[in-house]
């Protein structure tokens, strides 16, 4: 099975939410993941492809000049905020790569488990809460030094 697969052979419960107290990346809880990953990427693929077909829509002449730079202003917003979300896309397939080959929620620094709670709120975190913080100091620190 391929990492950006829609199947898998583990079964979810409904109600299902991981935490704590269970064995860290066990199958159900990577399945949870992996479904959240998905969903995730399922919505920011239909987004795009409704900015595309409102985009072919529009129509960019407009007879007033302040209307005309309004809706290029929108456009180039819309088309920032589509390639932040193709780049997004690019880390969903990389953790759904993670999970397939079985190294998802782990600092890619210290090899410690990334918490729960982070995953839940960032699935695609590669680093743990204190190695990432450890990152922007030392990006902050290094843009002082240049500035």
């Amino acid at each position: 099975m391929s990492a950006l697969s829609e199947t898998s052979s583990t079964i979810l419960p409904p109600d299902y939410r991981p935490s704590e107290k269970e064995k860290f990346m066990n199958p159900v809880m990577l399945e949870y993941f992996r479904q959240k990953l998905i969903r995730w990427r399922a919505e920011l693929l239909n987004e795009s492809t409704e900015t595309i077909k409102e985009m072919q829509e529009d129509n960019l002449q407009k007879p007033d000049i302040a209307d005309r730079a309004s809706a290029e202003t929108d456009h180039a917003l819309e088309l920032r905020t589509r390639d932040r979300e193709r780049k997004l896309i690019s880390k969903i397939n990389a953790a759904l790569e993670k999970i397939e080959e079985g190294n998802y929620g782990y600092c890619e620094e210290t090899g410690e488990p990334i918490s729960i709670a982070r995953l839940e709120a960032r699935p695609i975190a590669t680093l743990s809460l204190e190695a990432q913080e450890r990152h922007e100091r030392k990006e902050r620190t290094q843009r002082d030094m240049r500035e």
